[in-house]
């Protein structure tokens, strides 16, 4: 084996704290979010690993799972927009990396809530002449999916405004990812 092989498969060896952590994030996401184990792994260990930015043969490797397992979790993660693919000039590989520069990353897509809205509404519309009781869950769900819509664009707002003064005072990095 030659030293740059050797060389590149101890960079990429994740340690046993590394691969706990990953665990134990596929178990929270798996519990609150239903989310497939290995898709809460791998954002786990997106989120620690060096360089950020991994390939799937990298991140197979350092999971312990097979490639077949890691492009499922990848697709899953990229549907939530929680990821970013990108491939460097001459590359036949995507790298991946944890991408927290859109709204759906981070919370703030509204569309879900309207999408949610307009659902109950279709629903409601079944039940129109129904009695306000059989409704009642139906206009809960619009109202507070409304409630959202109305709320998270102020809320995304004092959230950047939050990071850009956390930033400032050298408590996040910069991250040039970030807009």
């Amino acid at each position: 084996m030659c030293y740059l092989s050797l060389t590149r498969i101890l960079l990429v060896v994740p340690t046993d704290a590394e691969i706990t952590f990953a665990d134990h994030a596929g178990r929270l996401y798996a519990r609150r979010y239903g989310m497939a184990p290995m898709v809460g792994r791998l954002l786990g260990y997106l989120a620690i690993c060096d360089p950020r930015e991994q390939s799937i043969a990298e991140l197979a490797e350092a999971l312990l799972a097979s490639r077949s397992a890691i492009a499922g979790a990848v697709n899953a993660l990229d549907n939530l927009g929680l990821i970013r693919r990108s491939r460097a000039a001459g590359e036949r590989m995507d790298r991946i990396r944890i991408d927290l520069t859109g709204p759906r990353s981070m919370g703030f897509d509204v569309t879900e809530y309207q999408e949610q809205a307009d659902l109950a509404r279709e629903g409601l519309a079944l039940l129109a002449d129904a009695p306000p009781e059989r409704k009642a869950v139906l206009l809960e769900m619009a109202a507070f999916a409304d409630f959202l819509v109305a709320r998270l664009p102020e809320l995304e707002k004092d959230w950047k405004a939050h990071r850009e003064a956390l930033r400032a005072a050298g408590e996040l990095p910069h991250d040039p990812l970030h807009r």
